[in-house]
């Protein structure tokens, strides 16, 4: 069960944190209705290639990487998404497209929206397709430790 470890995880830490069952859904507008979360609220998570190096990017569902913003904001020569075939043997418990926005647990970069900083709390899927975890974004930011930059904009569609 791919929660179990980020679960553990969190008790370790004893940090509080609410379980989200909803139906089956694959996009994060899709998450955001079935479990009745603001879009702004669920982070989802982007696997990207930062010069050739695996990341995560973290950014609220109803949000869009701006990936020459990002690329300036890391000082870097290219920034793209991964392809799933790139990134799915380092999730290996973890749905595709489902992983958890810890990247710290997968020795990755994580690079969070400054976006994401204002709400005080974060929800995001928890490893499948029908759970999400949700809790205080002070705490997320204790355990991951990641790189708040601004690499986004809202979409409008």
């Amino acid at each position: 069960m791919p929660i179990r470890k980020l679960k553990e995880f969190l008790d370790e830490r004893h940090i509080k944190y609410v379980t989200i069952r909803h139906s089956s859904a694959y996009t994060a507008q899709q998450i955001a209705a079935s479990a009745h979360v603001p879009g702004k609220m669920l982070a989802k998570t982007v696997m990207i290639k930062i010069d050739g190096r695996m990341g995560m990017a973290v950014l609220p569902a109803s949000y869009l990487i701006d990936f020459d913003l990002m690329k300036q904001m890391l000082g870097c020569k290219k920034v793209e998404l991964a392809h799933e075939q790139e990134f799915k043997d380092i999730f290996p418990a973890c749905e595709v497209g489902a992983m958890p926005p810890f990247g710290n647990l997968y020795d990755l970069e994580v690079y969070v929206s400054e976006s994401l900083v204002e709400d005080d709390d974060i929800v995001f899927n928890a490893g499948t397709h029908t759970e999400l975890l949700m809790l205080s974004y002070e705490d997320f930011h204790n355990c991951v430790e990641p790189a708040v930059l601004k690499f986004t904009h809202k979409c409008y569609a």
